[in-house]
C-alpha cells in the first residue's frame, strides 16, 4: 500500500516537475536531506565575511621575506577547489540533474559547496539561483572555516563552544560525533574567528575575536564534506541491499554507514595507520619543508604542506613575525582542470583566479598525485609484473565516484623504437580509453531493477547518483592498514576485486610479445572521463549547466590526464616464446623450417614443442598460433 501510494504521489510531481517524460522524480522534500549540526540562520547570527571582498586585504601578499615559495593565505585559497567550490562548473551541471532526480536534493549539495549561502538561510529548494548573492559563490570560504566548532569539547577548545554545543544538544540537533560526516558541521553564530595557531600576538579583527582551535588541526575537521552517504536509501542488513527511504522525513537513523556511499573518505583515513601511528615518508614527499618530523597523521599534514612564511601581510611587525611551520592554504586534491574551468567562466574580481594561480595550482595537484604512489616494474622471464603501491591516507583514487580513474599505459618496442604492442592507449583527441586491454583502479555505481522500477531510470550502471544504491565496481587501491572487516563496516568493501588484509597495492601481470626489447609503463590519473561529462550534458533537461559544463570541459583539453609515474624498462630477450625455435624472439618462416625437418618420432627434439616425444600436428598448430 505504501508503495502504491508513493507512486501515486510520482504521478502527481510528473505534471509539474520539469523532468524527462520517462522519468519519474522522487517525491523527496528538504526533511530527507535534513542532517543535524548548525541549522541555517542560528539564534544571534552575524553574517559571514567573504573571503574575497575582505580576506584578501590583509591576507594577499608576495612578500614575506621567502624566495622560495608563495605562501599568503589567500592567493593558495583562492587556487583551490576548496574557493571555487560552488563555481564548479561540473558540480553545478550535477546539482541541476540531482534535483531533476528526487525533488529538493541540490539543497544537500549546496550545503558543502557552498555552505556561507547556505548557513545564512538562502538554500531552501536545492536550486541554484537560491544563491543569489555574489558572495555565495565564493565557496568554502574563509570565514566559515574559521568559524567551525569542534564537536566534542575539551578545554582546549574556546570555552564559549560549551554553550554553543549545549544549544545544539537542547534542539535536538547535536551531532553523533562518532558520525561528523553529511555536512553535520558546526558553527559559531557569531564572527569570532578560530584557529590553530595559540600565539597570536595582535588581533586585527576588530570586533572579531581569535582563539585557540586544536580542531583545525585535526582529521576530523575536514570530515562533514568528505564523508557522505546518501541519506534516500537506508541499509536492509536481512537482505544485503539499500531501500528507499519512506519520503518526506529525515533517515531512519541518521548513521552515515546506513546510508548508500558517496564517498567515505575520512572514513578511509579512519581505519588506516595514517590515523593510528601515522605513516614516516623519509623522502619527505608530504608535509612540506616545514614538516617536523617527516610522520603523516592527519589530512592536513598532506594538503595543507607546512613552510617557512607569514599568515599575515603585517608579518613585518615583531608580534606577527614570520613562522617556520606555516600551513599552505593550497588544499591541493585530485581535481586536474577544473580550476582552470573556473577562471575562463567566472570573473577575476570574485574569483582571485590568475593565469599564474592556475598553473600554480595545477602544477601542485600534479605533485601531489605523483607522490600518492609508487609503482614497480620487473620483467620476469617472457612477463612483465608491476606492482602499484597506495602511499595516500585513503583509497586512491578515493573522493566522487563519477569520472576519476587511473589506469596503466604499457608500450612494448621493438629496436627501431616502433610500438609492438600497446596496452592502454588513449587517444588524445577523442578522450577515449581502450580500457579493456589494461588495469583501471575507479568506482562505479549502478541502479537497482527495484529503483528503475520506481524511477523510470535504466537498470545497471549509472551516473545518477542521487538515484544509485550499488556499486558496479570499487577496485580502487585501499590504504596502508586496510582491513576487509572495517572497511565493510563503513560500507567502503572492495567490489570486483580482492585485497588481503594489510594490503595496500595491486599487483598487474602483462605477457612480453615477441620482438620487444624495452617496455615503457606509464600510470595515468584522469580526473574526469569523457563518458561522465557527456552524461551531464545529455541529461540535464532543466537549464543549461550541462551544457556549460561540456563546452568547459572541451576548452580545457578533456580532462587531460597526468602522470603519477612513469618508468622504462630494458627487456631480456624472450625465448621460451611457443614456437620459437630458434630462440631469435620471432616465430617465423625459420622455425617452421626445423619443425618440418624433425618431423615426426624425435626424443629431445627443439621442435617437440607439447613435450610428447614426437613432432607432429599438435607443435605445428603451437607454432602456428604464435607465428609472427
Amino acid at each position: 500500500m505504501q508503495k502504491m501510494m508513493w507512486i501515486a504521489g510520482c504521478v502527481v510531481l510528473l505534471a509539474i516537475s520539469p523532468i524527462q517524460a520517462d522519468q519519474v522524480q522522487l517525491p523527496t522534500t528538504t526533511a530527507d536531506f535534513f542532517q543535524p549540526g548548525t541549522q541555517p540562520l542560528p539564534d544571534g547570527f552575524q553574517a559571514f565575511e567573504v573571503s574575497s571582498l575582505s580576506c584578501l586585504n590583509c591576507h594577499q601578499f608576495e612578500d614575506d621575506d621567502n624566495p622560495d615559495e608563495i605562501t599568503s593565505p589567500y592567493i593558495n585559497y583562492a587556487g583551490s577547489m576548496m574557493a571555487q567550490s560552488a563555481r564548479d562548473p561540473v558540480w553545478r551541471a550535477a546539482v541541476s540533474i540531482a534535483n531533476q532526480d528526487a525533488n529538493g536534493a541540490g539543497e544537500y549539495c549546496i550545503r558543502c559547496h557552498a555552505p556561507m549561502g547556505w548557513g545564512s538561510g538562502r538554500s531552501t529548494t536545492g536550486d541554484l539561483d537560491d544563491l543569489w548573492q555574489p558572495d555565495d559563490t565564493d565557496g568554502i570560504g574563509c570565514s566559515f572555516c574559521h568559524r567551525m566548532v569542534d564537536p566534542i569539547f575539551s578545554a582546549e577548545n574556546p570555552a564559549q563552544d560549551a554553550d554553543i554545543l549545549q544549544a545544539l544538544v537542547d534542539a535536538g540537533t547535536y551531532p553523533d560525533p562518532a558520525h561528523p560526516g553529511n555536512g553535520r558541521f558546526i558553527f559559531d553564530p557569531i564572527d569570532d574567528r578560530r584557529g590553530p595557531l595559540d600565539d597570536v600576538g595582535i588581533n586585527m579583527h576588530g570586533a572579531s575575536q581569535i582563539w585557540h582551535s586544536p580542531h583545525h588541526s585535526e582529521a576530523s575537521f575536514c570530515a562533514p564534506c568528505h564523508d557522505l552517504g546518501n541519506p534516500v536509501f537506508t541499509w536492509n542488513e536481512a537482505e544485503q541491499k539499500y531501500d528507499v527511504t519512506s519520503m518526506d522525513a529525515p533517515h531512519p537513523t541518521q548513521d552515515v554507514y546506513h546510508m548508500f556511499p558517496e564517498q567515505r573518505t575520512y572514513s578511509e583515513w579512519l581505519h588506516s595507520d595514517f590515523a593510528d601511528t601515522g605513516v614516516y615518508f623519509p623522502d619527505g614527499r608530504f608535509g612540506g619543508n616545514g614538516h617536523p618530523d617527516g610522520v603523516m597523521k592527519s589530512c592536513q599534514d598532506c594538503h595543507m604542506p607546512k613552510t617557512y612564511g607569514a599568515n599575515c601581510a603585517f608579518w613585518y611587525l615583531p608580534d606577527i613575525g614570520t613562522r617556520p611551520d606555516i600551513d599552505v592554504h593550497s588544499f591541493a586534491g585530485g581535481n586536474t582542470w577544473v580550476i582552470g574551468a573556473v577562471h575562463d567562466l567566472w570573473d577575476p574580481t570574485y574569483t582571485g583566479l590568475t593565469d599564474d594561480v592556475v598553473n600554480m595550482s595545477m602544477q601542485r595537484t600534479a605533485d601531489l598525485l605523483a607522490a600518492a604512489s609508487d609503482m614497480d616494474v620487473e620483467q620476469n622471464e617472457a612477463q612483465l609484473d608491476i606492482r602499484v603501491t597506495n602511499w595516500s591516507g585513503h583509497k586512491l583514487p578515493t573522493g566522487m565516484p563519477e569520472g576519476r580513474r587511473m589506469w596503466l599505459n604499457v608500450q612494448y618496442l621493438n629496436s627501431t623504437g616502433d610500438i609492438v604492442e600497446e596496452h592502454g592507449a588513449y587517444d588524445w583527441l577523442t578522450a577515449e580509453l581502450d580500457a579493456a586491454s589494461t588495469q583501471v583502479w575507479e568506482a562505479r555505481l549502478g541502479v537497482s531493477q527495484e529503483v528503475s522500477d520506481l524511477t523510470g531510470v535504466d537498470a545497471g550502471e549509472s551516473y545518477h547518483l542521487v538515484l544509485c544504491d550499488q556499486f558496479v565496481i570499487d577496485n580502487r587501491i585501499p590504504p596502508v592498514g586496510f582491513t576487509n572487516a572495517a572497511f565493510e563496516a563503513i560500507g567502503a568493501a572492495p567490489v570486483g576485486a580482492t585485497y588481503a588484509d594489510g594490503q595496500h597495492w595491486s599487483d598487474t601481470a602483462y605477457e612480453i610479445p615477441a620482438g620487444s626489447e624495452t617496455a615503457v609503463v606509464t600510470m595515468y590519473f584522469q580526473t574526469t572521463t569523457k563518458e561522465f561529462m557527456e552524461f551531464l550534458r545529455d541529461a540535464n533537461t532543466t537549464d543549461n549547466n550541462g551544457q556549460e559544463a561540456w563546452d568547459a570541459y572541451v576548452a580545457r583539453g578533456m580532462s587531460p590526464p597526468v602522470i603519477m609515474d612513469s618508468t622504462t624498462i630494458e627487456l631480456d630477450p624472450v625465448t621460451d616464446v611457443p614456437g620459437d625455435i630458434n630462440g631469435d624472439g620471432v616465430v617465423g618462416v625459420d622455425d617452421l623450417l626445423i619443425l618440418l625437418s624433425q618431423w615426426g618420432p624425435c626424443d629431445g627434439c627443439s621442435a617437440d614443442l607439447d613435450g610428447s616425444g614426437d613432432v607432429g600436428v599438435d607443435d605445428l598448430l603451437l607454432l602456428l598460433a604464435n607465428f609472427g
